[in-house]
């Protein structure tokens, strides 16, 4: 079993403690670490399950069918973190509905936080996040999708691609163009239901490790006024906001991976033997372990400080949430590499859970701000502030 001891961090509350838990037994007894055939079918079963075990109430307001009051880093953390550790595939179903829901919690209007939300929490709808562009993946600014205001609605005009949950989403969160200003400072966002007409799924894309992602592309899609997010041009900031809350989460996930590949690492070398010693026992097998455990550490003190800035701090994190991503995704690599390594010929068999966790965490460190826009971020904060 992973280690729990930086449950004991005061980083936590004893609900926080009292979630791990949990969640923990919970994950033990209603979730497996196996790649499904049906990756769609798989992935709505598990909103479901989220959704009937209580889990995806942490996703929404306390007022919208949640458990808190504002949304909790430290919780959304945690409950990655967790479910990382038992199956990849959970994980990231827990974190679209949340990423995929979170700019309506902070910026929705009550009408729509009230349409979408409870659902949400329920695993009744299924949330998605379209952001990225076949030309705009970290640079946002140069988004080309459009919305077009016309009497009353918007028209939508263009494509996103790599969206997690595309094809099977009942909703996407869309940031397009309104063209108040050039670059970032002219793109509002959009509710737009994938029963939408003009909506459709232009490809499906298959990536390294089985998640439902595709191509959707927007002709004349029109959208009511009421659709549109907050106020026009507001959408970078919007994007940015539910980012800096979900980016923690993320190194977060990783570290759970990283947990597991060391709990299976740990388990092989008191198993195996070599030349009539177990692996355990070699001086090198040791110092081996002793990265992976340093790599898992300062990764959870990283991920776990960001959230309790947010949370009790109660102020921006992205310094903080850019440094634990950033991290945490290369750390967890490394770690996953090492077991890997660790387990010889069966290391890069399929099927062996160290395999699935290898291509599972490899994506982590390019989505939500690859790592080389992670370490531009911290770069310019650290610079910005030596020049105050």
């Amino acid at each position: 079993m992973a280690d729990t001891s930086f449950l004991d961090w005061p980083f936590f509350d004893d609900r926080h403690r009292a979630i791990a838990r949990d969640l923990d037994a919970w994950c033990a007894s209603e979730l497996d670490h196996h790649e499904p055939e049906d990756v769609d079918a798989a992935c709505r079963s598990l909103v479901a399950k989220l959704g009937a075990g209580g889990w995806l109430r942490y996703a929404v307001p306390a007022e919208f069918g949640g458990m808190d009051e504002t949304l909790d880093v430290r919780t959304l953390s945690l409950i990655r973190e967790t479910l990382a550790r038992h199956s990849g595939l959970a994980d990231f179903v827990f974190a679209m509905q949340g990423l995929g829901s979170g700019t309506i919690s902070l910026f929705g209007t009550n009408e729509q936080k009230q349409h979408y939300l409870p659902a949400v929490a329920r695993g009744e709808k299924i949330a998605a996040f379209a952001l990225t562009e076949p030309g705009a993946g970290s640079d946002v600014a140069a988004c080309e999708t459009s919305a077009t205001e016309h009497e009353g609605s918007f028209r939508i005009n263009g494509a996103k691609t790599y969206i997690s949950n595309g094809g099977i989403a009942d909703y996407y969160i869309l940031f397009a163009r309104t063209g108040e200003a050039p670059g970032a400072r002219g793109l509002s966002s959009f509710i737009v239901d994938a029963d939408a007409r003009g909506l459709s799924i232009g490809a499906r894309l298959r990536v390294i490790a089985p998640h439902p992602l595709a191509q959707i592309d927007f002709h004349d899609v029109e959208v009511s006024s009421g659709a549109l997010l907050g106020v026009r041009g507001d959408g970078f900031r919007q994007a940015m906001a539910t980012l800096d809350i979900f980016r923690t989460t993320v190194g977060a996930a990783a570290l759970g991976f990283a947990r597991r590949a060391l709990d299976e690492a740990t388990g092989r070398v008191l198993e195996r033997q070599l030349g009539g010693a177990l692996l355990a026992d070699n001086a090198v097998v040791q110092a081996q372990l002793a990265e992976m455990i340093l790599a898992v550490d300062s990764a959870a003190l990283l991920v776990y400080r960001a959230g309790w800035v947010r949370d009790v701090q109660q102020r921006r994190n992205t310094r903080e949430a850019a440094l634990a991503k950033l991290h945490a995704t290369e750390a967890a690599q490394r770690v996953v590499d090492q077991a890997v390594q660790l387990f010889g010929g069966a290391g890069v068999t399929h099927g062996v859970i160290v395999e699935a966790l290898y291509r599972e965490v490899r994506a982590l460190r390019i989505y939500e701000g690859a790592s080389e826009v992670q370490r531009m971020v911290i770069a310019r904060q650290h610079i910005a502030e030596a020049r105050s």
